[in-house]
């Protein structure tokens, strides 16, 4: 007796990529993902239910991030109107931190790390995300965001300055109210590290920008586009991970945000908003991620390789309870999706970009 497994029915002959088990290479991180899309069918027993939305009040006198309210150590904060920047009361970086090594075996390296960790508050209604604030305010936030990378990236003792976002619990965001990060740092951290190299290897191997080349690619077969405008691009990258993933590029060469024109400005905050909107409207609910930029360090040395992009990282699965882990395979081995990246960026491109709530309250 032959036993004939369900992979074997599909069609083996000719590999399709919309079908067939494969790997695809991420040039940014020289890294494999594994993608199975033949398992995006299989049934699902795990949490399907929705959570109850929870209505936040446009002011929390509990909130520490809220306007003139106490902080920790008894600090109080302004009476801000629009944005709020503050060194962290608890930052993973210090100033002072002394330069030091530990541990003189070649398998035992320890050194000192030095920098400055800072919060944004996006607005001072607590109620709000991007996703739903005006355009007017993203812009706000974007002006916050080139005025701390300039201030922070000119101190000589900082080399790379991480602007990001983690929206929502299940990112490990301890409050609601609308506010990001700055983490800069005394060395190029980990992720923007392996994309320098790769973008430099690229931009001398090849005479032209990775990134450049890829926004070409991405717009000539138009299968992973989510929106676009005349100087930003949002995709679901082909090498995506998350379920969800997203990388905002800018059309132009542009190293980092304070090399960006006005018009070009106004374009991020408006993408920005169109594209967290579409998150939220796919499951209806305040969608939760980590987004964070990535631009050329600030340690005064030329960087033309360098190409301003933004990663958003979610992790919604099927609803707005079932989340992606990375477990088993993914720990031990490779990072693996089922659904493929073209089929969630036609989910996301089909999505309205009116928000939910304002079409509930119609």
């Amino acid at each position: 007796m032959v036993t004939i497994h369900r992979g074997e029915l599909m069609r083996m002959d000719i590999f399709n990529l919309k079908e067939h088990p494969h790997r695809r290479y991420n040039p940014l991180t020289r890294e494999w993902i594994l993608v199975s899309p033949h398992r995006a069918e299989r049934p699902w027993r795990g949490q399907v239910q929705e959570q109850p939305r929870k209505e936040r009040p446009p002011y929390d006198p509990t909130c520490y991030l809220c306007p003139g309210n106490e902080r920790a150590g008894g600090v109080r904060n302004p009476v801000y109107t629009n944005t709020f920047v503050f060194d962290n009361d608890f930052p993973a970086l210090l100033p002072n931190t002394p330069n030091g090594l530990a541990g003189k075996e070649e398998l035992l390296i320890a050194e000192s790390e030095r920098g400055i960790c800072r919060v944004i508050c996006f607005s001072p209604r607590h109620d709000l995300t991007l996703a739903e604030m005006d355009r007017a305010d993203i812009r706000k936030v974007v002006h916050v965001w080139i005025e701390q990378y300039l201030e922070l990236g000119a101190l000589p003792s900082i080399r790379y300055v991480q602007i990001f976002e983690n929206k929502g619990e299940m990112m490990g965001c301890s409050n609601p109210h609308p506010h990001g990060q700055i983490w800069a740092s005394q060395t190029i951290p980990q992720e923007p590290a392996k994309e320098c190299v790769s973008l430099t290897d690229y931009w001398y191997t090849k005479g032209s920008c990775l990134l450049c080349n890829y926004l070409a690619l991405e717009e000539d077969r138009q299968e992973r586009i989510v929106c676009q405008d005349a100087h930003f691009l949002a995709l679901v990258p082909f090498w995506a991970i998350w379920p969800f993933e997203t990388i905002l590029i800018s059309r132009r060469h542009v190293a980092s945000l304070d090399g960006l024109n006005h018009l070009e400005r106004v374009s991020l905050a408006d993408l920005l908003k169109r594209l967290t909107t579409r998150y939220d409207n796919l499951f209806e609910t305040s969608f939760p991620y980590s987004m964070g930029f990535h631009q050329q360090p600030t340690d005064g040395q030329e960087y033309p390789e360098w190409h301003l992009h933004v990663h958003f990282y979610p992790p919604l699965l099927r609803s707005a309870t079932v989340r992606k882990f990375m477990v088993g395979y993914e720990m031990l081995a490779s990072p693996q999706r089922d659904l493929s990246p073209e089929a969630t960026a036609k989910r996301l491109r089909a999505l309205s970009e009116t928000h939910y709530k304002s079409r509930c309250k119609r």
